[in-house]
């Protein structure tokens, strides 16, 4: 349970998306919050639906959750299955909690690309007037990053040895079930195995159907 902080008039949300600038972004909304001992909220958005996202989108949001539970954030808000513009959404959760300052990123944008489109800032600046915003210059990163791996079929671990293998069928030997990804362009059964241990998403390394040990792995590109 988050503390009750001193300064209400204020509340924060940073906006993050995939790729490595998301870290950056929450750091710097937790920071703001820290300062100014106000309430913090997380968002990200995205169209799919969160039991379709591929390993490496499921293993940012991971990543995010533990980030604000451990930087005392009040809110981690996952808006999937989302069909509405990004701004839009933005704006209605920043009219629901009262935000009064939102953090977000802005790639570096090309000439021909300022010319020919809107920016989401501005967008922004028109749908919420009354929120300051913080726009963090962030490297370009992909914008709908072309996944590694091919959509997840289920899958089991069963114990081998000092090892676990990998299998598609449910037997009486079955340890762990989850998510299997397979790694685009190879031949055998190699890629990462996500699922449930102690309460905790794991997603552990699958190299030609085994797994050496149940060691979170990062899925950083």
């Amino acid at each position: 349970m988050p503390r009750m902080k001193q300064q209400m008039d204020e509340k924060i949300l940073a906006c993050v998306y995939y790729g490595p600038n998301g870290e950056r972004l929450i750091k710097r909304g937790c920071n703001l919050a820290r300062m100014l001992d106000c309430p913090l909220y997380i968002l990200t958005i995205d169209p799919q639906p969160l039991d379709e996202m591929n390993a490496e989108k499921a293993n940012y949001i991971e990543k995010w959750r533990r980030m604000a539970i451990a930087n005392d954030a009040d809110e981690f808000i996952l808006k999937d299955n989302e069909e509405r513009p990004v701004y839009k959404v933005i704006a209605e959760v920043a009219r629901q909690k009262g935000i009064t300052q939102i953090v977000i990123g802005q790639t570096v944008q090309s000439r021909w690309e300022m010319i020919t489109k809107e920016s989401m800032v501005n967008c922004l600046l028109r749908e919420i007037p009354f929120v300051d915003l913080h726009i963090i210059s962030v490297a370009r990163y992909l914008k709908d990053p072309v996944s590694n791996y091919d959509k997840g079929v289920r899958a089991y671990l069963v114990k081998d040895a000092e090892n676990f293998r990998l299998v598609f069928k449910h037997s009486k030997n079955v340890v762990h079930e989850g998510i299997f990804f397979k790694e685009c362009g190879t031949d055998f059964n190699n890629g990462v195995f996500k699922f449930m241990n102690d309460k905790e998403m794991l997603h552990v390394e699958v190299v030609e159907d085994y797994v050496k040990d149940l060691t979170d792995v990062e899925l950083e590109k």
